[in-house]
């Protein structure tokens, strides 16, 4: 990629979750067919810097990249508009992506692009189209949780029996739309009394879910709330199976909320809705090069049919998740001031 943007964490955790926004926009804004774009990423680097190297090798398209969290980038573009230089917003997920549309700023994607992916996983105004799937669940270290432990609702993690034991990352984006989804399903009040619980029952707080999982591996954490790929990320990092490690997988149960499948997906901003590299980007990332990646390397769910989620995992339309409309997470900036008021940043 012709050049990288690295955006430094805004300060202090409560800083970022208050989407406080970073600064100016510093790149060249080019123009439609010109071949380069300026991707707006809250997409790390080390999971889709190589999937846009090999876009940028299969089209010719010269690749741009702001990374930071997504909601940084989030942030970022609601204070840049219509000025903003960016092109495609690679969001970690669907509430992200939700309030920049509702702010206007995402171009309709074309019909034959949405019908991809299942309506589940796609903005219903066709603005957004999610790329891989992500299933929140409890890790836990199997010689300290037996399978009589493990809870069947995301709720009962506030029960005295879970002391100190759960670790979350409340600055992490997909904790913020897993709590966003019970804001959604079970209300305002019912959320805010679960965050505290988790507070008053001395939940571990982590800067982020790698770290997580890899505490419950060593024994330091009994559990903790994460996506469910991290798991076969650190069994990749140690080059063995999810055999080897004491981390496991505890899938809820019921349509538990805490079971939340989620969407990492794109957007194209209003500048680059008819920009035939932008779509070529969407195209490529929808495809079976990108989506086998995703399903291999980094352990996410492909979102189009014909690709097979990693060994191991279970099919992703087995899985009992909660009856969430995707679109109704968009109201972050209502959660992460819940989050914050609940002292947990």
């Amino acid at each position: 990629m012709r050049q990288r943007f690295s955006l430094l964490l805004a300060g202090s955790l409560a800083g970022l979750l208050s989407l406080t926004a970073c600064g100016g926009s510093d790149a060249d804004p080019g123009q439609p067919g010109d071949k380069r774009l300026t991707i707006y990423s809250g997409r790390s680097e080390a999971l889709v810097g190589p999937v846009l190297a090999k876009f940028e090798k299969a089209t010719g398209v010269d690749v741009d990249v702001r990374y930071g969290s997504t909601a940084q980038m989030a942030a970022q573009l609601l204070e840049e508009g219509d000025r903003s230089p960016a092109d495609v917003f690679f969001a970690q997920d669907a509430g992200a992506l939700g309030a920049v549309s509702k702010a206007g700023l995402l171009a309709p994607l074309p019909a034959d692009r949405l019908a991809r992916v299942p309506a589940a996983y796609r903005d219903a105004e066709g603005r957004w189209v999610g790329v891989t799937g992500r299933s929140r669940v409890l890790a836990y270290n199997a010689d300290q949780v037996t399978a009589a432990q493990l809870p069947a609702s995301v709720f009962e993690l506030t029960d005295p029996r879970w002391k100190a034991k759960v670790g979350i990352a409340p600055g992490n984006g997909s904790f913020q739309a897993f709590v966003t989804a019970l804001r959604v399903r079970h209300g305002d009040a019912k959320a805010r009394e679960f965050l505290t619980g988790l507070k008053a029952n001395q939940v571990q707080i982590r800067e982020n879910n790698v770290q997580i999982v890899a505490d419950i591996d060593a024994g330091t954490l009994a559990a903790g709330l994460v996506n469910h790929y991290y798991v076969f990320e650190l069994a990749k990092e140690r080059g063995g199976s999810t055999d080897a490690l004491k981390a496991k997988l505890h899938f809820f149960p019921d349509g538990d909320t805490g079971g939340l499948v989620n969407a990492a997906g794109v957007g194209l901003l209003q500048r680059a809705g008819t920009d035939p590299d932008a779509r070529a980007l969407v195209d490529y990332l929808l495809g079976a090069e990108a989506q086998t990646h995703f399903a291999t390397q980094t352990f996410e769910y492909p979102l189009v049919a014909g690709v097979a989620p990693a060994p191991g995992l279970p099919q992703l339309g087995s899985l009992d998740a909660p009856k969430i409309d995707l679109n109704d997470l968009d109201t972050l900036d209502a959660t992460v001031t819940m989050i914050k008021e609940a002292g947990l940043a």
